[in-house]
């Protein structure tokens, strides 16, 4: 670790002595874009500036959050700066002189929103499908074709540094812990099944992916992965205008609607989108063999099909209300559901025979199953916001609250068809509610040009509840109530916390640091079993360090504490019993998973519009929380016993420990061919007490061609690769799959229709374990029948149009390869 300190700072002196160098006699322009009907800053507005003379920019960006801009190392000479963004009048100031150092300060910028539609509309530039930020990775899925057919779990896929297997299981880094955003809030419908809540969001209603491997002291301090916020789109356009979305005929049928409307400082925007996938068959083949303590050899082989069905919906309405210049307010109203079922039949044959190979038993049986689960979630959010006369001074105050109810069925029974033994059966109904209420307080105030501090203060409420009843078959073919697995579950969890946080520019503006700590309270009650949860206290400090090499050129280190509570499913203590030689559990002894992770990254555009990152990472967790798998000759379970059982359950196994990197380049081959690429590697050590070190390699590789054809016609195709890596326990599968769209605009770019394919492939699961008892090895194999193609159908109506126009050399400035719906609102 010292030498990783000591190679960052001559890293920066050597930058600080180039930069100095280069810096020399060069000038600075900032300013700040604001609306000049609601006086509300204007983030993402797109800023160019040209020689004068010239018809294409040499320097650019896009304006903070705030609305703040800064081009730095002008060279001395005479300029012309445009601003522009989709719905206003662009805005253009001409003659802005640099001599040697200047630095010109143009205040506050207004934008005339346009009033009628937006026909002739020059667009200069548009948010890149990747931006990198001192603090984030934006992933702009509005701006990425092949991202609008599927659902958000589709959509990550593409997101750089993020893996997701088949199952739908989703790593940040290599790490599962992520803690899921919407808009920038919590919702309870991640707290069911994350899996399925990403399958319930339409790919065409995302804007964009915000990735934060390093959080700040301003968020929660939970997932040691780090933090996915999903931006939904909206609109400030002033008029009436929406936008339709169909894809029909793949696996994964959806269709949406965005209706906005907004009229001087007042506005409302509502939406309602609904996927379904239709009945999808997989095929499963299980292959184990266990010794017991006596050499006694059980061997299991099972072989079936399921039948799954999953579907879903999310809608909405948001009002924004800009009260006064100074003071806005916003609220919003959501209800989502999502929801599975899923049958099929295994024929299984258990084998039981002696250190001599002698039969002592051979069994044949047939288990059907059924399973369903179903989850309404209703959001509600109020946002004040107010700002103050000086720049950037202001004043946050948000409440939400969500609620989820979650009903959760099963059903199996098992028929033996070799011996006179009864059939055996068991169903369950789980019903559960989650409710979380969060109340934040957030303040920004700038000491200086160069130095503020943030402050705030937060509770996180959170109540769950749980019913199990479970009923077992008799031999008349009717079910009794199984008293000794039929219970209650609450559960109540409250989370207090105060941050501050410092940025500074120093040093000349060479470095950006941003320092911050966060302080976490946190008490757990339970009524399970007398079990008892201490309260605890979490700091965590963060540290951001950036220097801006060039107007195109950053590197920028991070470090972040963060901490992984047990969420309510890996503390459950109800048995799942769907396959009576699988069954899985919750641990309520769970501890908080802590983690410690630093990042240094890299960053370079082109005034071609190529863009290239590298990044690399170490990160080490403690009470690593891993999901462990334990095998019993018999396990009893509430008074029942079950023979040749695998029982899964979450533990706090020793530390982890990953090292790894991210390569990303994004390439203009030609102003209609665009190459886009991503590499992730990560190496990761388990150490675990009572099982040998494991070491684990993974990596993950992916392509992105996109080429614009004449007549508003475009093509894309994006595949990746990913590898197959050790677990504790066992090997994950790799697996492979691509996705091929294309589309062609007409009506003026309010229509289009496309076309989309796609595939995935997955091998062989094999598993294994070594324990101080009984020992297994298992082998597994699920064949997913995916492969889908079908249409999309979008149209946008209402006075916001589209269109694109050709500078004097017969450029393409307003589509370079790019859908037309807005990059920035």
């Amino acid at each position: 670790m010292r030498s990783f300190f000591i190679l960052v700072i001559l890293l920066i002196t050597t930058l600080n002595i180039k930069a100095q160098m280069a810096d020399a006699g060069k000038g600075k322009i900032n300013g700040k874009v604001t609306d000049a009907v609601s006086k509300q800053p204007v983030d993402y507005a797109t800023v160019s500036i040209f020689k004068q003379g010239s018809t294409s920019p040499f320097n650019g960006m896009s304006t903070d959050p705030k609305g703040n801009f800064s081009l730095n190392n002008i060279a001395a000479g005479d300029y012309r700066l445009t601003i522009d963004f989709l719905g206003y009048k662009r805005h253009t100031i001409e003659h802005v002189i640099i001599t040697g150092g200047d630095n010109v300060a143009l205040g506050n910028i207004l934008l005339e929103p346009v009033q009628n539609q937006l026909k002739g509309v020059d667009i200069v530039a548009k948010a890149p499908i990747i931006e990198n930020r001192i603090d984030k990775m934006v992933y702009n899925a509005a701006n990425d074709l092949t991202a609008q057919s599927g659902a958000a779990i589709d959509v990550l896929k593409k997101v750089p540094q993020v893996t997701v297997d088949i199952d739908g299981n989703v790593e940040l880094q290599g790490n599962s812990n992520i803690r899921f955003l919407i808009n920038g809030k919590p919702s309870s419908i991640f707290g069911a099944s994350l899996a399925d809540a990403l399958q319930a969001i339409p790919g065409s209603q995302i804007k964009s992916i915000e990735v934060i491997t390093s959080p700040g002291a301003k968020y929660d301090a939970a997932g040691t992965g780090g933090i996915i916020n999903i931006i939904l789109k909206d609109s400030k356009v002033q008029g009436i205008n929406g936008s339709v979305n169909l894809t029909a005929g793949t696996r994964q049928e959806n269709g949406s609607l965005n209706l906005n409307a907004r009229k001087g400082n007042f506005g409302v925007n509502a939406f309602f989108s609904g996927n379904a996938m239709l009945n999808s068959t997989v095929l499963t083949t299980n292959d184990r063999t266990s010794t017991n303590t006596a050499g006694d050899v059980t061997h299991l082989f099972q072989k079936g099909s399921s039948d799954s069905k999953r579907s879903g919906y999310q809608s909405g309405i948001n009002f924004n209300w800009s009260i006064t210049p100074k003071d806005e307010l916003t609220a919003s109203v959501g209800f989502d559901h999502f929801g599975n079922h899923n049958n099929g039949l295994t024929n299984q044959q258990q084998t039981i025979t002696d250190g001599a190979g002698n039969i002592l038993s051979d069994i044949l049986s047939l288990r059907n199953s059924d399973s369903k689960f179903s989850a309404y979630s209703t959001d509600l959010s109020l946002d004040y916001k107010k700002t103050f006369k000086k720049e950037g001074q202001e004043l946050e105050v948000l409440v939400t609250t969500s609620n989820s109810k979650n009903t959760s069925n099963y059903f199996q029974q098992q028929d033996y068809l070799n011996n006179d033994a009864i059939t055996t059966g068991i169903r369950g109904n789980n019903p559960g509610n989650d409710r979380e209420t969060n109340i934040s307080v957030d303040y920004t105030h700038p000491v200086t040009k160069t130095f503020t501090i943030e402050g705030g203060a937060k509770a996180v409420l959170e109540n769950l509840k749980n019913v199990t009843k479970t009923d077992s078959l008799l031999a008349d073919g009717s079910y009794i109530n199984n008293a000794d697995q039929s219970y209650a579950f609450n559960y109540k969890r409250n989370i207090y916390a105060v941050y501050l946080s410092t940025s500074a520019s120093l040093f000349k503006n060479f470095l950006d640091v941003k320092l911050g700590l966060r302080n976490e309270y946190t008490t757990t009650s339970t009524d399970y079993g007398g079990v008892v949860i201490p309260g605890y206290n979490t700091l965590a400090p963060s540290a951001v360090i950036s220097h801006k090499i060039s107007p195109t050129q950053s590197v920028r280190l991070s470090y972040s504490y963060r901490i992984e509570r047990p969420d309510y499913g890996e503390i459950n203590p109800f048995y799942n019993i769907s396959d009576p030689n699988n069954i899985s559990t919750g641990n309520p002894n769970l501890k908080p998973e802590k983690s410690n992770s630093f990042e240094l990254g890299y960053n370079q555009s082109f005034n071609s519009g190529a863009n290239f990152y590298i990044g690399s990472f170490y990160r080490r967790n403690n009470d690593d929380i891993q999901q462990f798998t334990t095998p019993y000759d018999v396990l009893t379970v509430n008074g029942k016993e079950y023979t040749n059982v695998l029982l899964s359950q979450r533990a706090n196994l020793g530390t982890q420990t990953s090292i790894g990197g991210n390569i990303f380049a994004s390439v203009p081959v030609t102003s209609k061919l665009n190459l886009r690429s991503n590499i992730f590697l990560v190496s990761r050590n388990n150490n675990a007490p009572g099982i040998n070190n494991i070491t684990a390699f993974q990596y993950r590789f992916n392509l992105n061609a996109s080429y614009q054809f004449p007549s508003n016609f475009m093509a894309e195709a994006f595949g990746n690769y990913n590898s197959s890596s050790r677990t504790l326990q066992g090997t994950r599968p790799k697996f492979f799959w691509y996705n091929i769209a294309v589309r062609k605009q007409f009506w003026d770019k309010k229509a289009s229709i496309g076309l989309v394919a796609s595939n995935p492939f997955s091998k062989y699961i094999d598993q294994y374990a070594t324990t101080s008892g009984p020992t297994f090895n298992q082998s597994s194999l699920r064949q997913l029948p995916f492969r889908s193609f079908g249409i999309t159908l979008s149209y946008k109506f209402g006075k916001l149009e589209f269109s694109k126009d050709k500078d004097k050399e017969g450029r393409d400035e307003g589509n370079q390869g790019m859908p037309t719906e807005p990059a920035g609102k």
